[in-house]
């Protein structure tokens, strides 16, 4: 058998883009290359078919009095587009200065690879009956995925769900994410013209979605970042003093910050810390823009249409589809004279905070202060994992958010990267985990 860092450069060579339906078979090769390794490591191992791609399900159940653990994540990733800007082909993966470099690496085949190794190392010595539920679809929203989970509870049943797709704090800081964020996305597309039109013959006279969509977009937020959505803010949940206290104590540099995404500047909400403006308040930006000529040079004319997409990352307490209501009644209130509307609504998630001190809690940052010789610290994260707040709903059990990975490591742009120290200590701390948990779970530290 081939070691854990060959097998996981096989996994990252297959192109899973789960958006891109060229794809599909290259998707489908992964899961069932998942599907075979799980099984080669003694498990009960399928595919599951769903309308898109198809989730892999496998289970190894060693004592009806052993608790069980719920592995969670996705084998699917994010288009490597653009092309141009990676230095390695980005599924060719290339190891080089101590990293992986492919498109997958880090997010989130690295991570959830991590727990399939440690569950093949620990062979007969499994101490908890183990789970897996690795999905295609987590990139394009995770639509099948719910159905499967509500119409399968029983078939899931666990008592804690373990989920490795986020980042550590720091390089070498074992860390365990307690909260996410939730999303609503919208895509407004604007008309006024029958087709494009001549800006001498016509200007002045008729309407420019451009100018429209600007307009729209200018009054989203005002200038220090305050969304004017009415009603955006009344349900959200402030930080405690305790944990502004906890975060407070992070290794956190300003300056390092700015330098790692290239900023001169970083703006936002008065009155709240970067860590607390990305992690605990709610947010509104732009995520993509278009109208009228894009090529080379000058073209006179009045485009016809314009189109704006958004994204908005929410907290506790807000609810998705109802800042999704309260965003599209805003929208046609701002919508200038004579243009046509339609607002489109893409996949979004709840936010969700798990309890720092569940037993569950506990065993994992046991686990990660053995594998990495620190303490673990904890964190929230301003990204979103739709699925998890379904699986607490769902499965009425909690949810331990392990993470691997950097912040560094380029997820969804190009060069993607995971630390093979981050790997090897992975799977050392998984192992500590499932080792650990049963006996916190009986209520006592081990």
């Amino acid at each position: 058998m081939s070691d854990p860092l060959s097998q996981l450069l096989e996994f990252l060579s297959i192109p899973s883009v789960s958006a891109d339906p060229a794809h599909k078979e290259d998707t489908r090769r992964a899961a069932r290359w998942l599907a075979d390794r799980l099984a080669a490591a003694g498990f009960d191992a399928e595919l599951v078919s769903t309308p898109g791609h198809p989730i892999v399900y496998a289970e190894r159940l060693v004592s009806k009095d052993a608790p069980t653990v719920l592995v969670y994540g996705h084998y699917d990733v994010q288009p490597p587009d653009p092309l141009e800007l990676w230095r390695t082909p980005p599924f060719e993966p290339t190891i080089k200065d101590g990293k992986i470099y492919a498109r997958g690496a880090s997010d989130d085949k690295g991570q959830v690879f991590a727990h399939v190794a440690a569950a093949t190392q620990l062979a007969g010595d499994l101490p908890v009956n183990l789970k897996f539920l690795v999905e295609g679809e987590e990139e394009v929203g995770s639509v099948n995925l719910v159905h499967f989970v509500e119409e399968n509870r029983e078939r899931l049943a666990t008592d804690v769900v373990l989920i490795s797709d986020s980042p550590m704090f720091a390089p070498g800081l074992p860390t365990l994410t307690y909260g996410l964020r939730g999303l609503a996305y919208l895509e407004v597309r604007l008309r006024a013209l029958s087709r494009d039109v001549h800006s001498g013959a016509y200007g002045g006279a008729v309407p420019n979605p451009a100018h429209a969509a600007a307009w729209m977009i200018a009054r989203l937020k005002d200038p220090m970042g305050w969304v004017r959505i009415p009603g955006f803010y009344d349900d959200v949940v402030p930080v405690t003093p305790e944990e502004r206290a906890m975060w407070a104590r992070l290794p956190f540099d300003e300056e390092a910050f700015k330098a790692e995404v290239g900023a001169a500047a970083t703006p936002g909400e008065p009155g709240y810390g970067i860590l607390e403006r990305r992690w605990a308040r709610p947010t509104l930006d732009v995520n993509g823009l278009g109208s009228g000529y894009q090529g080379e040079g000058s073209k006179t004319v009045i485009p016809a249409e314009a189109f704006f997409k958004f994204s908005m990352r929410l907290v506790p307490n807000q609810d998705p589809e109802r800042i999704a209501d309260l965003t599209e009644a805003y929208l046609h209130e701002i919508l200038p004279e004579g243009y046509a509307m339609e607002v489109v609504r893409y996949h979004g998630g709840d936010p969700v905070v798990v309890p720092i001190q569940s037993p569950p809690m506990r065993a994992a940052a046991q686990a990660l202060e053995e594998a990495w010789g620190r303490e673990t610290v904890f964190a929230r994260q301003g990204g979103t994992i739709p699925i998890v707040a379904d699986f607490v709903r769902e499965l009425e059990a909690p949810v331990v958010l392990m993470g691997f990975g950097l912040g560094s490591d380029n997820l969804h742009a190009p060069n993607e990267k995971f630390e093979i120290v981050n790997f090897e200590k992975g799977i050392e701390a998984s192992k500590n985990f499932l080792r650990l948990l049963p006996m916190y779970l009986k209520g006592g530290d081990a």
